[in-house]
């Protein structure tokens, strides 16, 4: 491992934070394609399953925010332990209504309470801030760690999902998932010592996260940049089916993954200086542009070298975006803010998936890599417009001061920089 992850390493708790986060997450890419699989193996309404998917991600996107707010108030065990509890029976309760041939409305009225499962990835990154709250670069390599771990969990969680509901039985996706959320959310919670304190009292002021401008900003942008990884999917399931390979796309969607994965691990490496959110702009432009060569991909292999070249500019954007809302989020709604990006995302995955499918069946798959041009045009728009909001220093962050008198942190105030150019926890 390059010496910068294995310096972050060294403090007590974070390497088994770190694998318990990560089997926590599994669930993000295994659950909504393992619904389909299931759905589409045992009643072959491929329309029943995309409803279904459609429905988890709504749900998680309405819900996630929410739990977030109160593991901010409460903590992380206390609020996480129930939400699991309830999204693993709901779990279960859809599959033996499936098992069972229960009518429809079931399965929607379990799959919307499956979308308790709590953001493991906003949870350890909160973990993190705790840890090297003022160190940027610390930070900088823990969230470029984080955002390796979800790249994996993309790259193996479909493969994984899809292989075990095939071979094995339709159920088998969505049970090993829940299996992992299991296993991932209680031992993290079982480890104290790294968890953030809770913010009972300034949790409660000045309403949600999303109030934030710079939040709001990033989220929105989100919503657009969720929109190109969904249309992604769908149109290139679409284009290896019309190609006569619908089983290669799994392998070109984790190249997709791979390259993001790669940029992660480089970024990671860096010391940047300078204004971030200049550097997440410059990321959303890169996402935006490398969508066009995808217009022009006419087979497989192409089409993978340019998911590759695509997913490069992922990993960077996002790791950016989560220094931004440390920077832009008052401590106290920390948890809540890294989550409201994800919502922003799962959000932009509904709907560019859904006009993705759209505009498969009207034009044919390979006009419809416009979807994603034309989403990450979106975003560029969105972060143009945003983009001085999230240059601003940021105001005094809510419950701020008064967490630094009590842990003894002095010094600079929110929204300054160092010398290095990051903006102060």
């Amino acid at each position: 491992m390059p010496s910068p992850y294995r310096a972050i390493f060294a403090a007590p708790g974070t390497r088994a934070f770190s694998v318990a986060g990560f089997l926590g997450r599994m669930p993000l890419s295994m659950m909504g394609i393992g619904i389909v699989t299931m759905i589409s193996q045992v009643t072959g309404r491929y329309g029943l399953a995309g409803a279904l998917s459609a429905t988890l991600a709504m749900s998680a996107a309405v819900l996630g925010p929410q739990i977030s707010r109160l593991v901010d108030r409460h903590g992380q065990r206390r609020v996480l332990r129930p939400a699991t509890l309830i999204s693993l029976l709901a779990a279960a309760g859809l599959l033996l209504c499936v098992q069972f041939g229960a009518p429809d409305w079931t399965l929607f009225v379990f799959t919307a309470f499956v979308g308790c499962v709590p953001s493991l990835g906003a949870m350890t990154r909160a973990r993190w801030a705790n840890i090297y709250r003022g160190e940027a670069r610390q930070l900088h390599t823990a969230y470029s760690w984080e955002s390796i771990v979800d790249e994996v969990c993309f790259i193996f969680g479909p493969i994984i999902s899809i292989g075990l509901s095939t071979v094995w039985f339709p159920e088998a996706g969505p049970l090993l998932a829940g299996v992992f959320l299991a296993i991932g959310v209680f031992w993290l919670t079982a480890q104290r010592a790294t968890e953030p304190a809770p913010h009972p009292r300034e949790g409660h002021s000045g309403g949600s996260a999303l109030r934030s401008p710079g939040l709001q900003i990033l989220t929105l942008a989100f919503v657009a940049t969720g929109a190109v990884f969904g249309s992604v999917d769908v149109v290139t399931v679409a284009f290896a089916q019309e190609q006569g390979h619908k089983a290669a796309a799994s392998l070109v969607l984790a190249v997709y993954a791979l390259g993001s994965c790669v940029a992660g691990a480089v970024f990671g490496l860096l010391h940047l200086k300078g204004d971030p959110s200049r550097r997440w702009l410059v990321g959303v432009c890169a996402m935006a542009v490398s969508m066009i060569p995808l217009l022009l991909a006419g087979n497989l292999p192409l089409l993978a070298v340019a998911l590759f070249v695509a997913g490069l500019s992922i990993a960077p954007t996002m790791v950016t975006t989560m220094a931004l809302v440390e920077a832009h989020v008052p401590q106290t709604k920390l948890t809540e803010g890294m989550t409201w990006t994800g919502t922003g995302l799962a959000i932009g995955v509904a709907l560019g998936s859904s006009a993705a499918g759209w505009v498969v069946d009207a034009s044919g798959a390979e006009s419809a890599y416009v979807v994603p041009v034309l989403s990450g045009a979106v975003a560029v728009a969105v972060a143009l417009l945003g983009f001085r909001r999230l240059g601003r220093p940021a105001p005094t962050r809510e419950g701020q001061r008064e967490q630094d008198e009590h842990t003894g942190v002095a010094g600079a105030g929110v929204g300054e920089r160092r010398d290095d150019g990051q903006p102060v926890a």
